[in-house]
């Protein structure tokens, strides 16, 4: 019997790549980073090539001990609502589109002359937004008509190194459903949304089930990567999804957080769960039968990394002197403050936003700074915004009768125990924390590659890979505050939109 599963994680900074025991063991792991390419105030491009490279030489640094041809499978997880165009040969036309990039603004409004919001969301489950993959498309056939002519297949993240590896143009639900062209009920391309935005049905790739083997992987990619010819690549799903797996949310009402540089809320459900407000939106999901109601913040735990990248250098600097990590230091900060950051709120809307507020004008902000505010204030207020923001998705599902009484929180944000404590009583919910926090979404990319080829009978499996290692309760003596907080989080939000759009004409 097979030994290892072999999953990636291609995510914003980096792709994670990770090795799996068929008995739930990670074996090991390994990042490698790339560039992002940020221009024109909110223009965002990767370079498929630096993914492709990116999964090469993490390939060849997992499986150097071991014997390739105990792989069962390879899969993977990836960033979505992304957009790249490969031609016939599968070469990349231009730069990736990634999720954070918001420049088909106008494509948006296009679209909303053309179909109801209302109609818009019921057939994909999404907003109207320049965020997702469609509208990207859409762009690139109105500013680069050559590139769109010269498109075979629009591919997402993982679809491309899917390609890379078995020479298929394929994709599977959890992607589909991020473009924004995906009738979530039918599970097909709309006829409808394709002609509405004007986009040709054959440049959009062939709809596989997540556990499905899209190919094997080819003497050349063999050689590229340091494996060997004939490994069943399973299709995988994107990075939200894939999550929802490691976390163990495979069946009805199971909740999961991430804390990573976009943040989420995300439950598992029969089906969908429409806002009236559509602040909340909802993926294809790996599982069959459910689908993944989720909100989504553009930058969340992003947040608080250019808190600490940019305002926290004399942190770093005593860290490296003392031989403890910057965070470390700035969680005895956070725990020094007091709940409600001393009156100090802060907005985390540094690129726009997607859930709940679905504004790409809108701007961070510091709101209720004074004399006596310390930095300990400003470190604490960055990490309850955050909860505050994700707070508004906790009230759309309450709202629908959904009850979340615990909730798994992964991703980098998750190792700060302050933040665990904030979201605990910011949501009033048990906060837990799992054994792997940076591995969940590539382990539900593993699962799912073992599920596609039989090593797994179903995703029941999750038990072997999963295990809780703490669990944080709510501070009643807390509630008081964070409720009263919360009302004028959003009185201020709404407050200064006006103002978001003023400043966005400085930074075109």
């Amino acid at each position: 019997m097979k030994k290892y599963l072999l999953a990636h994680d291609l995510g914003t900074s980096g792709n994670k790549a990770t090795l799996y025991s068929t008995e739930g063991e990670l074996v090991k792991s390994c990042v490698h980073s790339y560039d992002m390419l940020v221009s024109n105030n909110n223009w965002v491009e990767q370079r498929p090539e630096d993914f492709w490279n990116a999964v090469c030489v993490s390939t060849k640094e997992l499986v150097q001990d071991i014997d390739v041809n105990d792989i069962a499978a390879i899969s993977f997880s990836g960033q979505m609502m992304g957009c790249i165009c490969v031609d016939k040969e599968g070469r990349a036309l231009r730069n990736a589109l990634i999720w954070a990039d918001m420049r088909a603004t106008k494509e948006e409004e296009m679209i909303r002359e053309r179909i109801s919001e209302e109609d818009f969301y019921h057939l994909t489950g999404h907003k109207i937004s320049p965020s997702y993959g469609g509208q990207k498309l859409m762009w690139v056939k109105n500013n680069e008509p050559e590139i769109y002519e010269n498109t075979y297949k629009m591919l997402n993240c993982k679809d491309y190194i899917i390609l890379k590896l078995t020479g298929e143009f394929v994709t599977e639900y959890t992607d589909a459903s991020s473009t924004n062209l995906l009738d979530l009920n039918k599970l097909e391309w709309s006829d409808r949304l394709l002609e509405v935005m004007g986009i040709d049905h054959e440049k959009m790739p062939a709809l596989l089930k997540s556990t499905d083997v899209a190919g094997t992987v080819t003497d050349e990619a063999a050689k590229a990567c340091g494996l060997v010819s004939g490994i069943p690549v399973v299709c995988g799903g994107g990075d939200g999804v894939c999550a929802a797996v490691g976390t163990g949310c495979t069946k009805e009402g199971i909740a999961h957080s991430c804390m990573g540089t976009s943040s989420w809320i995300s439950i598992t459900t029969e089906k969908p769960i429409y806002d009236e407000e559509m602040r909340t939106f909802t993926w294809a999901h790996i599982v069959p039968g459910y689908v993944l109601p989720t909100g989504t913040m553009q930058c969340g735990g992003g947040s608080y990394s250019w808190f600490t990248k940019e305002l926290c250098k004399y942190e770093s600097l005593l860290g490296e002197q003392q031989g403890v990590s910057k965070y470390d230091l700035l969680e005895q900060e956070i725990n020094d403050s007091k709940p409600g950051a001393n009156g100090l709120l802060f907005l985390p809307y540094l690129i726009g936003e997607r859930s709940p507020r679905w504004n790409p004008k809108a701007k961070g902000a510091f709101i209720g700074l004074k004399m006596e505010t310390e930095k300990k204030d400003m470190v604490r207020a960055v990490q309850e915004g955050v909860a505050f923001n994700l707070g508004v998705v906790m009230d759309v599902f309450k709202g629908k009768g959904v009850a979340i009484d615990d909730m798994i929180v992964i991703g980098g944000g998750a190792q700060s125990d302050a933040w665990l404590q904030i979201l605990a009583d910011v949501y009033n919910i048990n906060i837990q924390k799992p054994n792997y926090l940076e591995e969940a979404t590539s382990m539900g990319a593993a699962i799912t590659a073992g599920v596609g080829v039989g090593v797994f009978e179903n995703f029941d499996v999750i038990d072997k890979f999963l295990k809780i290692e703490e669990t944080k309760t709510p501070n009643t003596d807390n509630q008081p505050v964070y409720s009263a907080m919360k009302p004028i989080f959003d009185e201020a939000y709404f407050a200064l939109t006006g103002v978001f759009d003023k400043l966005s004409e400085f930074t075109k």
